[in-house]
């Protein structure tokens, strides 16, 4: 299965945008799916998970009351609602699936299939 990530873009701070997550095959049912984000010269750092075996969502401390992971088994699409943008929150976002009916939490090593990235810029 590959994924590709879209709706990333330049925007000013305190705007919203939704990236979402595509998967070529198959559902993301059994799959757990995260969103990361990576900035030049630092790792990649852990935005948000929906863990499908616990039905449980995690966020970071950074993004809490912010942003919102979702998921739309039918369209195969897991989205990344971003509100209250700000300079940042700049990056590039990663979508990433686990392993089938694995938990997983905030590490990048836990996630096995990666979209290739989208940029989102958030301007002060």
């Amino acid at each position: 299965v590959q994924l590709q990530a879209s709706g990333g873009g330049l925007v000013q701070a305190g705007g919203s945008l939704r990236l979402s997550c595509a998967a070529s095959e198959r559902t993301f049912s059994g799959y757990s799916v995260a969103w990361f984000r990576q900035t030049p010269g630092k790792e990649r750092e852990f935005v948000a998970v929906y863990n499908w075996r616990t039905a449980k969502i995690t966020y970071a401390d950074s993004v809490t009351g912010r942003f919102t992971i979702s998921r739309d088994n039918y369209k195969r699409t897991v989205y990344l609602r971003m509100n209250n943008l700000q300079p940042e929150d700049t990056a590039v976002y990663y979508c990433a699936r686990g392993e089938y009916l694995r938990v997983t939490g905030s590490l990048p090593s836990e996630y096995t299939t990666w979209d290739q990235g989208t940029l989102v810029t958030v301007s002060s």
